[in-house]
């Protein structure tokens, strides 16, 4: 499976963007889907995700303003960001965990950077 990413790009300080990461192909509603990012010289870090129960989970950074979501039938996850903030600057990846063989795939990564 392929994780494909998009949405990133620049957005001034307190504006929105959206992100959407898509599997290439089918994946179980018990696989977990999520988000990390990584800014320039940090390590790389989870922001968010969900499990098959629908429960989420935030990085504290982020809670309040970072929404996650997810469409099985459309083998897509999404990562709603408001209110950002310089420090949200970072590379965001996509991660998938295969719950029956714990094979793990990561996204490419995209770019999201906020000005200031």
């Amino acid at each position: 499976v392929q994780l494909q990413a998009s949405g990133g790009g620049l957005v001034q300080a307190g504006g929105s963007v959206r992100l959407s990461c898509a599997a290439s192909g089918s994946i179980l509603s018990i696989d977990v889907m999520d988000w990390y990012r990584q800014a320039p010289g940090k390590q790389r870090e989870m922001v968010a995700s969900m499990d098959s129960g629908g429960n989420t989970n935030y990085a504290d950074s982020v809670k309040g303003r970072f929404t996650i979501s997810r469409d099985n039938a459309k083998n897509t996850v999404y990562l709603q960001m408001n209110s950002l903030k310089p420090e949200d600057t970072a590379v965001y990846y996509c991660h998938l965990l295969r719950r029956l063989t714990l094979v793990q795939s990561w996204g490419q990564g995209t770019l999201v950077t906020v000005s200031s």
